[in-house]
């Protein structure tokens, strides 16, 4: 990792990213009702703003000399106790310049859909401050120089996750998703925690630049154990197995909270984690295989979900689960995928905000109906949406030339090259993902109509469609990123770069048989779907495969079995031996205590024939004892 350089020049304005949002998000917050009418302008405002200023200094990083950067910016002095010196430091390099305009441009077009989709909800202006300081949150986890600063911004999320999905907190399932999402996200915390301090206990520090210097220097075992830990932060917040059952669960929150967190941001931020680590990973080969075996896992458990959902929310969630595998995998592989999981994090980005927008116009168009089932020949009542969201199906599916086909298939030749048997499995998730987009596409836009009665589609007002139309463009377009490998170039500095292996077959015929691959999902879906009479209610008699998918392949079971029961009873021992003997032994004693009184009470009756008696009684005593002793 090269050294950065000091802020100059508009460099400067860097942590102005951040705190417009975060300004966006006070005045909302603590201006309370009187910013109802404009509150949603503000918070739309001050995210285009720091997209505008990302732009700009995104311009002035390409006119500099790849050596040149890095650069840093100094704010203050933050922590400062005994070895541990942490400044609030910032960190502008080619990596975090990407997520800079992927953040802030993806945000400010779902802030701008959300001035519609939200327009007859009492509470539009809170939701736009928690917009405002999920993106403030999450900028600060992106442009952090040190790993204490992205707990800062990783925690920041994790609070603005919790209020957005919660965000309908009237409807008991939402709240109960927003608990479930934090508390899992909490246990990945545990993980990102423990490695920050075995860092700074094993380096002395915990900035990035320090630490990639250092590295070299630590064990393997030391290395390994960090790499793990670092990953299991990364999957609580990238929803991989086995912290992902929050993900499906979180779709109870408004649509445009789904397109920011799973597309955008916060389900990126544990690829962001790993790619940013590299410097740990490159030498922890253990901790490097475990993120390519949860990658592959995740990929396919993702996409088996997706095939047998009927709500088009929690289908897109699946999608998401799986795609994030992809990335995980590309960065899992090292420096031969790592510009490339970062890529498809780009692309997918643009494709999935754009298809989760597109639901949400769905469901304004059918009375706010998620059930697929109910849908069917909606693309001439919804033409805009229909075009936008075929435009992300393809990307998505990796049809040639658009956006995922440029990123995907790069990760899947690297895998074929790397290790043929994840490159098979990340093969096969392309051809599930083919059936399950095809599904969604048929059942929604396609086939015979099957609306509630009383629903009348409509097409979205252009506050809505004009976010749609340019989320479509960038993924028919995003793909010309790659062009002369441009983006591997691009993070060089970053991630390091490496002559890659011949694939074991040349690119063209990996090319053909992907499409090949993809194009099978697609023709049995259109087989089992678009060639059959969609049930208006989804059949009860199905195979067990299709059972375990709509149960999310049991993994809210298996996290009770192995974690929420066995914390059940071990919390209820605790508590009964905590009324045992804990409060029996402070009871206990009083108990005694309380007995012996009430013992004297009685002695002490205030009767003076009861007087006399004991005193008789004791002279009786005294007599008998001298007599005793005396014999």
């Amino acid at each position: 990792m090269v050294a950065p350089t000091d802020a100059s020049g508009p460099f400067q304005l860097l942590w102005l990213i951040i705190a417009l949002p975060l300004l966006g998000a006070a005045v909302l917050l603590l201006g309370g009702r009187r910013t109802d009418k404009w509150g949603h302008l503000l918070g739309t405002a001050t995210s285009a703003a720091s997209f505008v200023l990302s732009l700009v200094l995104f311009v002035n990083l390409l006119g500099r000399d790849e050596g040149e950067r890095q650069i840093s910016q100094h704010l203050y002095d933050w922590i400062q106790a005994g070895r541990l010196d942490v400044g609030l430091d910032l960190l502008y390099d080619p990596l975090s310049a990407l997520f800079l305009l992927l953040i802030t441009g993806v945000g400010s077009l779902i802030h701008v859909y959300s001035i519609g989709y939200m327009a007859h909800d009492p509470r539009r202006r809170r939701f736009f401050a928690y917009l405002n300081l999920f993106v403030a949150a999450m900028l600060m986890l992106i442009l952090s120089e040190n790993y204490v600063g992205l707990f800062l911004g990783w925690e920041g999320v994790g609070l603005a996750s919790y209020l957005l999905i919660g965000f309908w907190q009237h409807k008991p399932s939402a709240a109960a998703a927003a608990k479930k999402a934090f508390v899992i996200n909490r246990v990945g915390d545990m993980g990102l925690g423990l490695a920050i301090f075995l860092m700074f206990v094993t380096f002395g520090t915990t900035s990035f630049t320090g630490i990639s210097e250092l590295s070299g220097g630590a064990t393997t075992t030391t290395l390994n154990w960090v790499g793990v830990l670092l990953l299991i932060g990364a999957c609580g917040k990238s929803a991989q197995v086995p912290l992902q059952a929050w993900l499906l669960d979180a779709m109870e929150g408004p649509t445009p909270v789904s397109a920011l967190i799973h597309a955008a941001t916060m389900v990126t931020a544990g690829v962001y984690l790993v790619t940013r680590s590299n410097f740990i990973f490159e030498l922890a080969p253990t901790a490097q295989t475990v993120v390519v075996i949860v990658a592959t896992v995740t990929l396919l458990w993702g996409a088996i979900i997706g095939c047998a959902k009927d709500d088009i929310k929690k289908g897109l969630a699946g999608s998401t689960m799986s795609q994030i595998g992809y990335m995980m995998l590309g960065a899992g592989l090292g420096v031969a995928g790592y510009a490339f999981a970062i890529f498809h994090l780009l692309t997918h980005g643009f494709f999935k905000a754009n298809m989760f927008l597109g639901a949400g116009s769905v469901m304004h168009a059918m009375d706010d109906d998620v059930d697929m089932r109910h849908y069917g020949a909606l693309q001439k009542a919804l033409p805009i949406t229909f075009a936008t969201f075929a435009l992300g199906f393809l990307a998505i599916i990796g049809i040639p030339p658009f956006a995922g086909f440029w990123s995907k298939d790069k990760i899947i030749e690297v895998a074929l090259t790397e290790n043929p048997i994840v490159g098979i499995c990340a093969l096969l998730g392309a051809g599930i993902t083919g059936f399950y987009m095809t599904r969604m596409m048929l059942m929604t836009f396609f086939t015979k109509k099957r609306w509630e009665k009383g629903v009348h589609p409509h097409e979205s007002p252009l506050v809505m469609t004009i976010p749609l139309m340019v989320l479509a463009a960038l993924s028919a377009l995003g793909g010309l990123m790659l062009a002369g490998n441009w983006i591997v170039d691009w993070l060089s500095p970053v991630v390091g770069h490496a002559e890659h292996a011949e694939p074991p077959l040349p690119v063209i015929v990996l090319t053909v048989i992907t499409i090949a691959v993809v194009l099978a999902g697609v023709g049995l879906a259109w087989f089992l779907v678009g060639q059959r009479d969609v049930p208006r209610t989804a059949p009860a008699d199905v195979s067990f495969a299709t059972r375990a998918a709509r149960a999310d392949l049991y993994g809210d079971a298996i996290n009770d079995g192995l974690v929420v029961n066995p914390g059940k009873a071990g919390v209820r021992s605790l508590v009964a031996g905590d009324r045992t003997l804990v409060d029996g032994l402070f009871t206990g004693g009083a108990t005694v205590l309380a007995g012996t009184g009430e013992l004297l009470r009685r002695l002490q009756n205030g009767y003076v024939r009861s007087y006399a008696l004991g005193i008789l009684g004791g002279a009786v005593v005294l007599v008998l004892t001298l007599v005793a002793v005396n014999l």
